[in-house]
């Protein structure tokens, strides 16, 4: 069973073990995963690799085939109900009376829910930007206005967690930016944001916390620059003498594996490996190479994401 990360209470989502079949076909592969609460949570993977199935098992849409989970501290199925209350959850595009206004959509959400949810309706719009189109029919809202109209649906059981699925669909970019700080709203209240998504770009803005999954299974998980530092350490060295340099340093054992480019070279480490800065530094100067810049190279949530997902596409 995992353990939270250091520092954090107990989670708002803890899964153990969850497995979900449709017939032969693995959707989702034994799954422990837990979320801190507070956070922007990315469930990142390519589509089909089974995060709506995970969301729906969550949500007890579908029946999980084996594994336990808890939600808000509250075992599921056992206390389902209990926990959903304070859960806003978009699956897939939300649905809605086509012919009523935004508002009157929102009123009908609010008459399912306690009193206090009718106080929340306006609110809600203006913090997904649709004060002034609450009034007009939803069959003239484009996708993104309804994915809006969704969020603020969620935001009327004042909810602890959101569950998003895919919730840029649709969106222009303007649209995306906007997203991006009404999520970062959410978590400054104290609320925990579960998105799925398989836009990279997207998680590696958006969340303090991810896990990349394909094939139904978590291949890694932690923070978002954790993710990103945790393949190989890769250094960009700008020199004069780029051929020279790497002749020079393929012959350190820490060097895996290096290419020319403009300017210098790009060294791929070991990974742990303790090689510092100033040992390459050293025999680039031993050996006569003027050396201008010497730095790690960042890695990016996306060069993380393929190196992990080709690594089990590999052992398949």
């Amino acid at each position: 069973m995992a353990t939270s990360p250091p520092g954090v209470g107990e989670p708002i989502i803890e899964t153990t073990g969850i497995t979900k079949r449709f017939g032969e076909r693995v959707a989702v592969d034994a799954v422990d995963l837990l979320v801190p609460r507070g956070c922007a949570f990315g469930f990142l993977g390519p589509n089909g690799a089974g995060k709506t199935t995970l969301i729906r098992v969550l949500l007890g849409l579908t029946p999980a085939d084996s594994g336990s989970m808890r939600l808000l501290g509250l075992p599921l199925p056992q206390q389902r109900e209990r926990a959903l209350a304070r859960v806003g959850a978009i699956v897939e595009e939300p649905s809605f009376h086509r012919h009523l206004t935004g508002r009157e959509n929102l009123r009908l959400a609010a008459a399912c829910r306690e009193p206090e949810a009718h106080a929340r309706i306006d609110p809600a719009l203006e913090q997904v930007g649709l004060t002034e189109r609450a009034g007009d029919r939803v069959k003239t809202y484009s996708m993104g206005m309804r994915q809006r109209l969704g969020i603020a649906r969620c935001l009327l059981a004042d909810p602890e967690l959101l569950i998003l699925d895919e919730p840029t669909n649709g969106l222009d970019p303007a649209g995306i930016i906007e997203f991006r700080s009404f999520v970062r709203r959410l978590v400054d209240e104290g609320r925990t944001v579960f998105l799925s998504s398989h836009l990279l770009d997207e998680v590696e803005k958006i969340c303090d916390r991810a896990a990349i999954v394909d094939h139904g299974k978590i291949l890694v998980t932690g923070t978002v620059d954790e993710l990103a530092s945790g393949g190989q350490p890769t250094i960009v060295i700008g020199c004069d003498d780029a051929a020279t340099a790497e002749r020079v340093l393929l012959e350190h054992p820490a060097v895996r594996e290096s290419g020319e480019v403009a300017g210098g070279l790009r060294l791929v480490l070991a990974a742990g490996d303790t090689v510092t800065i100033a040992d390459i530094n050293r025999r680039l100067v031993e050996a006569g190479v003027g050396v201008h810049r010497i730095e790690p190279a960042r890695v990016t949530l996306e060069e993380r994401f393929l190196e992990v997902t080709s690594r089990l596409g590999a052992q398949e």
